[in-house]
Parts: C-alpha cells; structure tokens; sequence
C-alpha cells in the first residue's frame, strides 16, 4: 500500500500514549492539524449521508461529531475517526421513508444495545476467520468507492471549480514531498478558500449541500410506542446496522492498525462503536461506525496517531457548523472532493494489481479479492463484500484442500490382508471421492484401514467412512478402522450407524 507522508519518529507504545503527546508540542501540532481537516472534511459527508437517508442535515452532522467525541473515549483503536457513514444510512433510509425520524433514532439506540452485546459475546473473533486477499479487496474497493462520488463534483459543474480541483491536488500531492510540517489537506482548503473569493469565482461550496445547523445538540428521547410492535419493526433494521458497523469498524481498525504498525482492542471497538451509537442516538441523531475516508487523512495523510484527534475532529466540527457556519460554508467543495482523491489513491493497494504481484499470486487469491471487490462498488455494503469474500476464500480452500487428500493400498505378502493407507484432513468437501478410493471386488477377505496420518472432522466423513465397510460388507470382506486419533474416534463412535 503507497504512502507519501511521513510521520513522527516515535515508538508505537508512544504513538498510544495521549500523555505522553499532550507533553510534546510537535506530536501535539500535528493532532490538532489533523483534527482541523477532519472536522472540515467530515462537513460536506455528513451532510451528503443525511440526504441518504431522508433526514434532515443536522442529524447527520450531529452524529458525525457526537460519534467521533464518544469513540475518542470509548473505541479500541487510537486516531479512527467513527461518524454517520454511507453503509449505515442506506440499511436506515427505508425505516426513514416507511416511519419516520423518531424510529430511526429508536433504531439506532437498538443498534446500540445489540453492538455492546455482540462485544460481550465476542463478536470481534470473526475477524481472525478474513483471509488476507479479502482485505485486501475491501480496501481496494474502499478506494474506489472514496473516488468514483467524487466526479460528481468534478462534472457538469462552472469552469471554474476545474482550476480550483488542479491546485488542491497539486498541493496535497506535491507538498508532502516537501515538507510534512502541516497537512496538505489544511493547506489546500486555507489557500483555496480565500482565493475562490477574492476572484469572485462562483463554484459549488459546502453550504450548497445543505443548511448547517445554528443551534447546540440536546438531549432527546425517541417518540415512539413501547410495544413489541415497535420492537419487531426496529429490530431488523437495528440488527443490520449493528452488523453492518462493526465489519466495518473493525476492518478500519485492522488498516489502521497496519498502517501505524500498532495493535488495536477489536472486542473495544466492537462494544465501544455500541455506547457511540447509543449516545448518539439519545441526541436525536442517525449514528453511524468507523469511517474509512476520514480515518486515512486523520492517519495517513495528516499523521495523528492518538485519541487527541478523534476527540477533536468531533469538537471542531460542532464548533464549524454551529458558530463558524457562515465561513466554513464558503469553502469550495472542489477542493474537498480533490483531498478525497488523494485518500482514494493512498488508500487502494497498487501492489496488489501490479502484473508482477498477479503472476505470482494464486489464481485463487486473486479471485478472493476480485469478488470482494466487485460485490462491495455493486452493492456499496462493506459487510456483504466482505461476507461475499470470506465465502469465495471458503470455497477456494475447500476445492485446495480436497485435492490433498490420498488413499495408498499396499498388500501383504500372502496377499490375504489389503491394507488402506488415508492421509489428509478428511471433512465435506475431501471425503466425497473417498467412497471411490477401495477395490471392492479386487480386494481379500480382510481390509485395513489406516487413519494414522489422517483426521476425521465432520459427519460427512463418518457417512462416507460407514458406506465403505457397508460395502465391504455385501462382498463378505471383513473391515478394521484403525490407527484414529481420540477425537476421529469419538466422533465415529457418536455418529456412526445413524447417518444413513
């Protein structure tokens, strides 16, 4: 994966430590920096996924900066930026249309509860089940889903916001290779902000995408009926969002956690990413998860490493849109769409498509990390990408692992014992051809069969195992299983006899 910025020369037990850089002025420049872009950049998002999901921009605001100050405290990894995301507003945007704001909130209060659950049950272990090509997949799909929204500022729009998207990626492309001293993204929002209105330029700006709100956030309890109507209603949705927000909360968590070379607490995040939306919800807002875009200029791009910056971007951006409304509202959304390609490109691993990493790398791998990718731009679900890649990656590895498996038949020297020899892990996909393996009509009056260098793992096998010696059987052979390991051997006693 390409990166351009470099970042502080510090230990990652230093990186972690929000003490540590409160002490130190240059660690500290640089997550108040990085605050700032964020906060900027969260604006126009939040606004655009409010109009996702039916709701008023204030909503989406609100729970961009709520989110982003609860996981600053709450979440497992230091510097993600979590707010009101793209993913979670399409699974909330119908339960908008049918019932309306006050069961959104409900929902995502719901969500809440079932995220702190899933943490309790330990839901973040799946994540040791994702192949390395899925993830790979799924941030290359991340990258492409960050920059194909982003020509819908760049098409159909004044000649003038052309100019203006030239200079911003001219400047957070090329100054990093001069100096990292302050983000690219800030300097290119600072310089073009100004110069758009001193040249009187009429471009698209923020405040074109919505009215920012002019009043603080308050405290707000859903108006809905406590039924178990209410409940059967808000349960599938608020399920959905509580899966959906935590796959992708914690594949952003794990990118980070690769990027910055530090380890994160999953099972954290998971119930951490719950209290978010919970407090976020009691603010009447549309919550949301870990955000991809952001967290890559909050870590990549601008080099913030701590919860310093999380908690900031959160504050920052109550602070733009309630009293700095009028200011931040001029900023031209060219040069915030030309930040967002410079994450896209950052973010998506060219490695991964060079032609000499696709040579080298197994048809099967590659297959992986396509399918992910292509289901995740199809449908923009993070979660069913991911789900879609984990399923091909299975299948893959049942196809290799099937392969693996061989049978060796040897006689003795009378010729009166055949003696089967198994190797491989035996289970669905392995033991299907193995019914086919033994010379039924070929073989003496006593067969062996020798599971030494082999394990049985699953009823399949049992099954297959059981129509052998049947078979063997009806030509009046007489079959010994030996040599099975203790837990081969409990589950054949178990199930053996009963499967056919």
């Amino acid at each position: 994966m390409s990166t351009t910025v470099a970042t502080p020369p510090v230990s990652p037990v230093q990186r972690q430590s929000v003490l540590r850089t409160l002490r130190t002025p240059a660690w500290l420049r640089v997550e108040v920096l990085g605050a700032l872009v964020v906060g900027l950049a969260l604006i126009p998002e939040a606004i655009a996924f409010s109009v996702i999901a039916g709701v008023d921009p204030q909503v989406g605001l609100f729970a961009a900066a709520i989110m982003a100050m609860t996981l600053a405290l709450t979440g497992g990894r230091p510097a993600m930026i979590s707010a009101a995301t793209g993913a979670t507003a399409l699974v909330m945007a119908p339960l908008v249309a049918s019932h309306g704001v006050d069961h959104l909130v409900a929902a995502v209060l719901l969500a809440g509860v079932f995220q702190v659950v899933l943490g309790a049950l330990g839901f973040a272990r799946v994540m040791r089940f994702v192949p390395r090509a899925v993830m790979v997949g799924f941030v290359n799909a991340l990258g492409i889903l960050l920059f194909v929204p982003q020509l819908q500022e760049l098409i159909g729009v004044p000649w003038a916001v052309y100019p203006v998207a030239a200079v911003a990626l001219l400047i957070v492309f090329g100054l990093p290779r001069f100096t990292t001293a302050v983000p690219a993204p800030l300097v290119a929002i600072l310089v073009l902000t100004p110069a758009v209105l001193l040249l009187g330029w009429h471009v698209p700006s923020v405040t074109d995408k919505g009215q920012l709100p002019s009043a603080w956030p308050h405290l707000v309890l859903p108006s809905v009926p406590l039924t178990w109507d209410t409940l059967r209603i808000l349960t599938p949705y608020a399920l959905t969002m509580a899966v959906v927000g935590i796959m992708e909360s914690l594949m952003t968590a794990k990118l980070v956690d690769d990027i910055t070379d530090t380890p994160s607490s999953k099972t954290r995040e998971t119930w951490g990413q719950g209290v978010g939306n919970m407090v976020s919800a009691l603010f009447g807002t549309m919550g949301g998860c870990g955000m991809i875009g952001q967290t890559m200029i909050n870590v990549r791009s601008s080099g913030a490493r701590t919860r310093i910056s999380t908690f900031l971007s959160g504050l920052f951006l109550l602070v733009f849109v309630v009293l700095l409304g009028d200011v931040v509202g001029t900023v031209p959304m060219a040069a915030l769409a030309a930040i967002m390609i410079f994450v896209a490109w950052a973010t998506f691993d060219w490695q991964s498509v060079r032609p000499s990493t696709l040579r080298r790398m197994p048809l099967s791998e590659t297959t992986v990390m396509l399918v992910t990718v292509a289901v995740t731009v199809g449908t923009h679900n993070l979660a069913l990408g991911v789900a879609a890649g984990v399923l091909a990656a299975v299948i893959a590895f049942a196809r290799r692992v099937a392969h693996v498996v061989s049978v060796e038949r040897s006689l003795d020297d009378d010729a009166a014992v055949a003696t089967y020899r198994v190797h491989g892990a035996l289970f669905f996909a392995s033991s299907n051809d193995l019914y086919a393996q033994f010379r039924y009509a070929e073989d003496p009056q006593r067969v062996v069969i020798d599971f030494a260098d082999s394990h049985i793992w699953d009823a399949s096998t049992v099954a297959a195992l059981d129509s052998v010696v049947q078979k063997y059987q009806r030509h009046g052979t007489r079959v010994e299983v030996v040599n099975l390991n203790p837990e081969s051997r409990r589950l054949r006693v178990r199930l053996s006899g009963s499967l056919s």
